[in-house]
């Protein structure tokens, strides 16, 4: 297998075989290394690619199993485990937050809602003292740090991109309410029973399956803007406090550690799994997650604005509803613009769309420097909606 050529092994519908083209052609035009790419229509596989390799001097080959950090794909998960706590009526979202995690009112935060944090609108970033990366591993260090802060701007009136601080919050409110940090609440409700290869941070026994991330240090957008001082205080606090990447996702410290924001590990046929249930309208391989109810309310735009975090590299209005993005007339995730996603770091994505019954799960190891629609992915959604 060369370098340009790379096995591509799976299979694909005949009616979806532009699919399976841009998947070469992410390798051979878009410096692919390893990825696998999972779609589904109605809950039926139509998609399931794999192919390059798992490491940087490929010695690896990309398995059907082989696992990797999904980074911000991860958020969609974490969404759900609130989801079904509001489901059964144990979660209400427009509650405080500090109904449920009283430390969570310090410093004038008591009329923050469950929806902000849902909706990156809580104000909450980034922390304001330096956090180190070893502080970002530890649970009850940063939940307590993040009760104890102060917003950036005024919770519930505009976005700004939660990147490592939403599963924190969100899940601080699932184990509060549940008694379980989201990754064992997610394993007991949801990837257990359904048989869904997805875990928040990685058991050490599946460390074996995980794909070494791989990515030019100056290719890290936060990293960049701080040192060059483009960041406003909220967003050098989201997006470089501490700064993460490749080489600190590769360490058994983030694999052991629950970073819901960002160490979710899984493959392509997980992610669409994932993502599946949001697209089925809370049902997923027969089973029901979500009441059609809940489900929809994922995709409750929370109102359309340039994100405080974001808004400087989107050059663009974007809108989030209550954990996943919307598509809006930018078709981040196809042409319908109340399909929902999510992309992580440097190229991988979830997408649902309940209308046109799609699910997509796209995962890689060589990040690019993009925070959201990377080119890879765009290919793959464009190929999709091309072959309805």
């Amino acid at each position: 297998m060369s370098e340009r050529e790379p096995q591509i092994d799976g299979h694909c519908d005949p009616r979806f075989t532009a699919v399976r083209a841009a998947f070469e052609e992410n390798f051979r035009e878009r410096q692919e290394l390893g990825a696998a790419v999972t779609v589904t229509v109605d809950g039926v596989t139509v998609a399931d690619l794999w192919g390059g390799w798992a490491d940087q001097a490929r010695t690896r080959p990309w398995e059907r199993d082989t696992l990797v950090n999904v980074w911000s794909t991860s958020k969609g998960p974490v969404a759900l485990c609130a989801h079904i706590l509001a489901d059964r009526g144990l979660l209400d979202l427009d509650a405080p937050v500090a109904v449920h995690w009283p430390e969570f009112a310090a410093a004038g935060k008591e009329k923050v809602l469950v929806r902000h944090l849902l909706s990156h609108r809580a104000g909450l970033s980034g922390l304001r003292e330096p956090h180190a990366f070893a502080e970002l591993c530890d649970w009850e260090v940063t939940t307590r740090r993040l009760a104890a802060t102060e917003p950036w701007w005024e919770p519930g009136t505009r976005s700004g991109y939660h990147a490592l601080t939403y599963g924190h919050l969100v899940g601080e409110v699932v184990r509060r309410v549940s008694g379980l940090r989201p990754g064992a609440f997610l394993a007991r409700e949801v990837t257990g029973p359904l048989g869904i290869d997805f875990a928040i941070g990685l058991p050490e026994t599946d460390a074996v399956r995980a794909a070494e991330l791989t990515h030019r240090r100056s290719a890290t957008g936060g990293e960049q803007a701080a040192l060059s001082g483009r960041l406003p205080p909220a967003a050098l606090a989201a997006l470089a406090n501490p700064v993460v990447g490749a080489a600190e996702a590769n360490t058994p410290m983030w694999r052991a550690a629950e970073i819901p924001a960002a160490n979710g590990h899984g493959t392509a046929r997980a992610v669409a799994a994932l993502y599946g249930i949001f697209a089925g309208l809370g049902t997923y391989a027969g089973r029901r997650v979500l009441s059609p109810e809940a489900a929809e309310r994922v995709r409750e735009g929370q109102g359309s604005c340039h994100d405080l975090v974001l808004g400087a590299g989107f050059r663009r209005e974007t809108e989030i509803g209550l954990g996943l993005w919307l598509s809006g007339p930018h078709g981040s995730y196809g042409p319908n613009p109340r399909a929902v996603g999510h992309d992580g770091f440097g190229g991988s994505a979830g997408l649902a769309d309940p209308e046109a019954g799609v699910s997509l799960g796209y995962v890689m190891n060589r990040m690019g420097p993009h925070i959201a629609d990377d080119p890879r992915k765009m290919a793959l959604v464009d190929a999709v909606y091309d072959a309805l």
